[in-house]
C-alpha cells in the first residue's frame, strides 16, 4: 500500500518539473516567467492554498500566478536541479538523494497536514512560505519520498532510451519500466530489432 503522502498527479509534477530541461537536445521549457506560469497553470496542486482558495481554484490562480518573478524563476530552477538529481541518481545513491530531499525539505518549510473531501481523508505536504517554489518543492519532494518509502528508490529512474535523457518514476505493480515514454521505448524496440536483423 503507498504511503498517505503519495499522490499520482505531485509525483507527476515533480517528473514534468525535471524533463523541462533536455539535456541531449539542448532544450529548456523554463526560462522565462511566462512559461514557469504556464507550468503552474498545467499544474495547480503545486500552488499555495490560503485565503485566495484552495490549490488550482480560479481565485488561486488569480492571485498566486500574476505575481510571479524572475527571482521565482531562479528558485524554481534551482528546485528542478534537485528534482531531476533525485530522479537520476535515486537506483545508485539512495542515501545522498535522501538527503537531497530531506535538505529541500527543511528549507521550503514543508508542514504535513491532515485534509478531508468528498468522504475521502488523506495528508498533503504543503509549505507556509509565500514563495512559489517552497510550495513546488514540499508538493514535488514530499511525493517523491513517499514514492521511495512504499516502493523504493529504484521506481526512480532515467529513460533507457539511446538519445534521451528523461527521467520517470515507475508506479507499476512489477516495476519494470526502462523508458520515460512509449514513444522511447518503441524506438529502442525497432533499433533492437534492426541490430538482430543486421545489415541487409
Amino acid at each position: 500500500m503507498l504511503d498517505a503522502c503519495y499522490s499520482e498527479s505531485a509525483v507527476q509534477t515533480a517528473v514534468d518539473l525535471a524533463n523541462t530541461l533536455k539535456p541531449i537536445k539542448g532544450e529548456d521549457a523554463l526560462e522565462t516567467v511566462e512559461q514557469l506560469r504556464d507550468f503552474l497553470d498545467d499544474h495547480p496542486q503545486a500552488g499555495p492554498a490560503g485565503p485566495a482558495g484552495p490549490p488550482g481554484s480560479a481565485a488561486d490562480r488569480a492571485s498566486c500566478r500574476p505575481r510571479l518573478t524572475r527571482a521565482d524563476l531562479a528558485e524554481v530552477r534551482a528546485l528542478r536541479e534537485t528534482v531531476r538529481a533525485v530522479l537520476e541518481r535515486a537506483g545508485t545513491d539512495a542515501a545522498g538523494v535522501a538527503a537531497l530531499i530531506n535538505d529541500g525539505l527543511r528549507r521550503s518549510r514543508a508542514t504535513p497536514a491532515l485534509r478531508h473531501d468528498h468522504d475521502r481523508w488523506w495528508t498533503d505536504v504543503t509549505s507556509d512560505s509565500d514563495r512559489c517554489a517552497a510550495h513546488l518543492a514540499a508538493t514535488t519532494l514530499s511525493a517523491l519520498a513517499s514514492v521511495i518509502a512504499t516502493l523504493g528508490p529504484a521506481r526512480l529512474g532515467v529513460c533507457a532510451g539511446q538519445n534521451c535523457r528523461g527521467t520517470f518514476v515507475d508506479l507499476s505493480r512489477n516495476g519494470s519500466k526502462q523508458f520515460c515514454t512509449r514513444t522511447c521505448a518503441h524506438r529502442a524496440s525497432v533499433a533492437a530489432y534492426r541490430s538482430r536483423r543486421g545489415p541487409r
